[in-house]
């Protein structure tokens, strides 16, 4: 199973020395590099007209790209019959709410058990789109909204709208410290530098921006609503615990529970038992590929959070001064 593509693009100035491989992967995200490279070594790419076959070739910006290439079936992920909470579906996209515990694409650690390997049992036809149609991913547990192309003219065109920031995305989130106002973080984001596994604010980072404000301030944590203007991995949890307010249970920026004073024993329990951070993507709204619509869909915050947002109120209810 396979499928003709072809791209015609401009070269952005902001490309400018990199290497050609590099730059054609920037400009088309829903390929991987070495797919990139592959195609510039047979031939598929041209620049200014004439083809070229070294992907350590600079480009300069402002170049015209034509990407004439057939993307074959990506075999190397098993199709598994793993159940799919899809909210929405038609020819071109579908909206999954996932649950936590639930990994978007195979990696390290996770080679199957996946969303991508269930999106290959249910839509055999979607292995020729790049990643299986994922545009953009939630971590492990993180619960909540994200959309998937079934045909590779919809990645395309939603890739290129999540770049252009015109697909919307909200997030619940209760983070530690009662925070006074909303407000945003602009913060580049970037790899940490010692730990692998970890993103962190760094001056070498992508421009990263996260909008919040506040919708219910507990003694010693708060009930968030946060909107992302960009897409950088780990961003919520990196932005918010870089002001010093990170989420609840982020095992890997969160640091210890932290209880207020004279916590009720339901909140103490409730803090040291929830084991993922607590965050849930709660709207996602977007214009359709095809119709160009524009289309928003909701998903209820899940059961731990509302039980941990109950117990959080409970506790300041409980402990709130009597005024004489």
């Amino acid at each position: 199973m396979s499928e003709q593509i072809e791209h015609k693009e401009t070269v952005p100035e902001s490309c400018l020395g990199k290497r050609l491989d590099q730059a054609l992967a920037e400009m088309f995200p829903e390929y991987s590099r070495s797919r990139i490279k592959e195609w510039i070594l047979a031939g598929h790419v041209s620049v200014n007209g004439a083809v070229i076959s070294k992907a350590r070739e600079k480009v300069l910006g402002g170049e015209a790209v034509i990407i004439k290439a057939v993307v074959e079936a990506e075999q190397r992920f098993e199709a598994q019959d793993i159940p799919l909470n899809v909210v929405y579906e038609d020819d071109d996209l579908l909206v999954i709410n996932k649950p936590a515990d639930l990994v978007v694409h195979p990696g390290a650690g996770n080679p199957d058990g996946t969303i991508l390997n269930a999106l290959l049992h249910r839509y055999p036809d979607i292995a020729v789109v790049p990643r299986a149609g994922i545009v953009h991913r939630l971590d492990k547990d993180t619960t909540g909204l994200m959309v998937v192309a079934k045909n590779i003219a919809a990645q395309t065109y939603l890739v290129d709208a999540l770049q252009h920031r015109e697909i919307t995305r909200e997030y619940e989130a209760i983070a530690s410290g009662q925070m006074t106002g909303g407000g945003t973080v602009d913060e580049p984001i970037g790899r940490h530098a010692t730990k692998r596994t970890h993103m962190a604010v760094t001056i070498s980072g992508r421009p990263s921006v996260t909008h919040f404000r506040v919708m219910e301030k507990f003694r010693l944590h708060t009930r968030l609503r946060l909107r992302l203007e960009t897409g950088r991995t780990h961003q919520i949890r990196v932005h918010m615990a870089h002001i010093q307010h990170p989420l609840v249970g982020d095992p890997l920026y969160g640091g210890r529970p932290r209880p207020p004073k004279n916590a009720t024993p339901e909140l103490l329990s409730e803090l040291r038992g929830f084991k993922r951070q607590a965050l849930h993507a709660a709207m996602l709204s977007l214009y359709h590929p095809t119709t160009g619509e524009l289309m928003t869909w909701h998903a209820d915050v899940p059961e731990d959070m509302v039980k941990l947002t109950d117990t959080l109120r409970d506790d300041s209810n409980e402990n709130q001064e009597v005024e004489y």
